[in-house]
């Protein structure tokens, strides 16, 4: 049997918990796209032809390009789609990764590799801007890709840079910390990437940062959004610190093909 993840115990849609009614009441007030939210992978791929692979013919399944980043998403869970999904990854090895509210369905020539649980949560209330910050881009992609891959804020490929605007900080000539944007479709971007090197954490610099992302989601119209690991409990609290609620549960899974 393939393993599925579990339903974190956090409040979801329907949740009358104080926070979930205020993530309602933001959802009502900033409208959402509840099912572009649900499925923020496949919403970005379908807005950012640029950035996906998929098989001609009806869009059911697409992926990343292999140098932006590692997600892929379905229309939905019809043997179809998963079909298409499986279409797109190539023997020995190939991977995906899958974010999404409902449960993760797997074709029958994929198997699960690994699987967690998130939480997605949205901005509820305004964040000032931050000056006072470095824009990061092509000259500091080797540090920023070393940086994620010592922290592990979650996949980040030598092109994940370029999804959107990243910011940093840094302290005597080195990046002490970034973060960035990844997913958007219309109204709405995803604040990543947050990560401190162990040598300047205890600062607040990722608090600062998410923040500073944020604010500029904001001061363009759109409502941030993000992700964090059911277990990150001090990442969750950072967030709902800067006005983030949690919305909804999220599945995360990465799949790859049977051995033949």
């Amino acid at each position: 049997m393939r393993p599925h993840p579990r339903r974190p115990a956090v409040p979801t849609r329907g949740t009358r918990g104080c926070a979930g009614q205020r993530a309602a009441a933001a959802a009502r007030a900033g409208g959402l796209n509840m099912s572009a939210l649900d499925r923020p992978v496949w919403a970005t791929l379908q807005h950012q032809a640029h950035w996906r692979v998929g098989q001609r013919g009806a869009a059911l399944a697409w992926r990343f390009r292999p140098d932006i980043h590692g997600f892929a998403a379905t229309a939905d869970e019809s043997p179809e789609s998963l079909a298409a999904l499986a279409g797109l990854l190539a023997p020995g090895g190939d991977s995906v990764y899958l974010l999404q509210v409902p449960p993760i369905a797997v074709a029958a020539d994929l198997e699960v590799v690994k699987a967690a649980s998130g939480v997605q949560m949205v901005a509820t209330r305004p964040l000032p801007p931050d000056d006072d910050v470095v824009v990061l881009g092509d000259a500091d992609a080797a540090e920023m890709l070393a940086l994620a891959r010592l922290t592990e804020p979650g996949p980040f490929f030598s092109r994940t840079h370029t999804m959107g605007r990243f910011i940093g900080v840094r302290i005597e000539g080195r990046l002490a910390a970034m973060a960035g944007e990844r997913m958007r479709f219309p109204g709405h971007v995803e604040i990543s990437a947050v990560c401190t090197h162990p040598d300047f954490r205890g600062q607040g610099l990722a608090r600062r940062l998410s923040a500073a992302v944020a604010a500029d989601i904001q001061r363009r119209g759109d409502l941030p959004f993000l992700h964090a690991w059911t277990t990150n409990t001090a990442a969750i609290a950072l967030y709902e610190g800067l006005g983030f609620v949690v919305r909804t549960p999220v599945h995360v899974a990465v799949l790859r093909r049977r051995p033949a």
